[in-house]
């Protein structure tokens, strides 16, 4: 786990000269790899890397230097992420070809694998990763995302090469050596405003991408990134008949999930688990604690009712029999730390979740230095409850398309926060039309108040088409579960999970976002997923017997976070106060803003997820843009707690 960045450029001339670009690059990056730094320059390449050692402390230093024993040192990898199943690969290497290594860990597995498998080797590796691996002979950088897009890398090219990082402050250092001057992009803060993140590959910045999740790419001195996913994400429902059917089916997914959270265990430092009142978590740390009986866990939660699973993951922890650190947040907490966490976001996510998990990050990572998280259950299991829609708005599919059409009308009419509203409105519409993931921020008539640059022909379907088509031939509930891992997981979830551990240089570790745990999930026919009573039916039945029985058909909060209370009281002033310093006037109407929070104040709605987005954005802009607000960021230090 650590930071990268790879400069490719026109000619080696222009490559040595940029070092020092690359080396001032990395500093903004210090979080993601404390331990050890350094830069390399090849060719026409520039390596850098900030490490955060987890595998082979002694050795596996980066940018790391390989080749077959008749060419040593032909390649150098830039990797940043983990390969939980590293030494299984590293044997059939040795087996298979004779393949020579000098070190003990999983870089050198990545870049040898490559040598002999070529591309196809990214689809035989189990971990998160984004890496660069330049090929001397050849003169070419080969590269990929893991399939989830559980680590990021963002990338920006001009006159001056192609520049990549695992932080988007990087590209944005390199751009005048790039040649460039990146822009705020309105299409992608429309999207943001409506999703309330920026979907992937685009930035806020409309030079920097992404390289998207499940991809692969090439990239050559003076060329372009050519790009190809090697990840579809295929869901394949199989046909269950009768209960020993079904039984073996669990026992699959217990055997995955048990294997899977074995390799995440895999590390020379000390693994904890975040634990919260949900099962994901909870059958996470349970199966940790399998492999490590000293397993520390941790929670975080508010003072407030109906806002904290601390009582319930104190009793789980207790149950399972590992020792378990809490830490309560509080609103002025949140409101001094916002500026530091968004600029560590690098692109605003209007998620208050983010806020208390950086919190509950930095206190893990004075016990330890890699974490276990639930990530990607839902997502995989069919764990959301709006999943459960389709059967809702079943009756609706019956009725003919323009009297559907005119019942949407008619919903329009009906005054805000009757009942029944928004059902009208969302049955008349299509799956494609309604569905595009768990977080709906502004629709079209509230952002034409807020949003000055406001273009009817941009819409969430820009988004979520690609995904739609290809999922036509599957049920409501397996689409929307396609659509999810292409949007709210790698845009909303995975983000804020490696952007607020990474800032507090704590690695992070998802068991249930496993090609191997993927593959049997892939498999779940729906009724086994939602049933009347739940949600993740199939999940539950697996771990029944290992995660305590309080926990076992309690629906998760996660982290929620009571932004609806506090922005009527202790945040107020705090939120006008934002909104009115905010130089922003140019894409949002202020006025407007400051009547939706006194709206909001006042009880007439509940603004509180809009106004959320609106003050981490311009918080955004008054860092990234105006220059205005300038965190303080502290230097990594964490002394482990013993």
């Amino acid at each position: 786990m650590c930071g990268l960045v790879g400069l490719v450029c026109p000619g080696e001339n222009e490559a040595h000269h940029s070092r020092a670009a690359v080396a001032a690059a990395m500093r903004c990056q210090r979080h993601r790899g404390p331990d050890e730094t350094g830069t390399w320059q090849g060719g026409e390449v520039v390596f850098g890397f900030n490490r955060l050692a987890i595998i082979d402390i002694e050795h596996s230093h980066q940018p790391l230097h390989w080749g077959p024993p008749e060419l040593p040192g032909r390649y150098t990898i830039n990797f940043n992420g983990e390969i939980y199943n590293y030494l299984e690969l590293r044997a059939e290497l040795t087996k298979q070809f004779g393949a020579v290594f000098a070190t003990d860990g999983d870089t050198e597995t990545i870049v040898a694998a490559y040598h002999y498998w070529g591309p196809a080797a990214v689809g035989k590796l189990r971990g998160m990763f984004a890496f660069l691996i330049w090929d001397s002979e050849h003169k070419v950088v080969f590269g990929a995302r893991d399939p989830f897009g559980i680590k990021p890398l963002y990338f920006a090219s001009g006159p001056g090469g192609v520049a990549f990082s695992s932080e988007k402050k990087s590209v944005l250092e390199l751009a005048p050596t790039l040649g460039i001057r990146p822009e705020l992009d309105r299409k992608a803060l429309q999207h943001y405003l409506i999703l309330q993140y920026v979907p992937e590959p685009e930035s806020l910045h409309g030079q920097v991408h992404r390289v998207e999740s499940g991809t692969s790419f090439t990239v050559q001195p003076g060329g372009q990134v050519v790009a190809e996913r090697y990840f579809p994400a295929t869901f394949r429902p199989r046909a269950v008949h009768g209960a020993a059917d079904e039984n073996r089916l669990y026992d699959e997914i217990t055997a995955a999930l048990r294997d899977s959270v074995a390799k995440h265990m895999r590390a020379d430092v000390t693994v904890g688990s975040f634990l919260s009142g949900g099962i994901d978590s909870t059958v996470v740390a349970a199966l940790a604690k399998e492999h490590n009986p000293d397993l520390i866990t941790f929670t975080t939660g508010f003072e407030r009712s109906g806002y904290s699973e601390i009582d319930v993951a104190a009793e789980s922890a207790a149950a399972i029999g590992v020792k378990h650190v809490v830490r309560a947040v509080t609103a002025q907490e949140m409101m001094d730390a916002l500026p530091l966490i968004t600029w560590y976001l690098d692109d605003p996510v209007a998620d208050p979740a983010l806020v208390p998990l950086w919190f509950i990050a930095r206190e893990a990572r004075e016990h330890v230095k890699v974490v276990l998280s639930g990530e990607g259950a839902d997502e995989l299991f069919g764990g959301y409850t709006i999943y459960r829609e389709p059967l809702s708005l079943a009756p609706f599919e019956k009725v003919p398309g323009a009297l559907r059409k005119a019942m949407g009308r008619v919903s329009t009419k009906i005054p805000q926060g009757v009942r029944g509203k928004d059902l009208l409105r969302r049955g008349a519409l299509t799956l494609e039309e309604r569905y595009y993931g768990n977080a709906r921020i502004f629709l079209d008539d509230q952002l034409r108040q807020v949003l000055r640059t406001y273009d009817p022909n941009v819409s969430h379907q820009d988004v979520t088409a690609k995904p739609y088509r290809e999922s036509q031939q599957w049920d409501p509930v397996t689409r929307m579960q396609h659509v999810d891992l292409f949007t709210w997981l790698r845009g909303d979830i995975l983000v804020k999970a490696d952007k607020m551990t990474m800032a507090n240089s704590l690695e992070l570790r998802v068991p249930f976002l496993d090609p191997e745990v993927f593959k049997i999930a892939s498999q779940i026919p729906s009724e086994l997923k939602l049933t009347k009573e739940t949600t993740k039916h199939a999940l539950r039945r697996a771990i029944r017997d290992i995660v305590p029985a309080h926990v076992l058909n309690r629906r998760k909060l996660g982290f929620p976070v009571p932004i609806r209370h506090w922005l009527k009281d202790e945040m107020h002033d705090w939120a006008v106060d934002i909104v009115r310093q905010s130089q922003t006037d140019q894409y949002i109407d202020k006025t407007a803003v400051l009547r939706v929070i006194e709206e909001h104040r006042s009880g007439v709605a509940d603004n509180s997820r809009r106004i959320w987005a609106l003050i981490v954005f311009m918080l955004w802009h008054g860092i990234f843009i105006e220059g205005r607000i300038r965190p303080v960021v502290p230097e990594p230090h964490y002394p482990v707690k013993l």
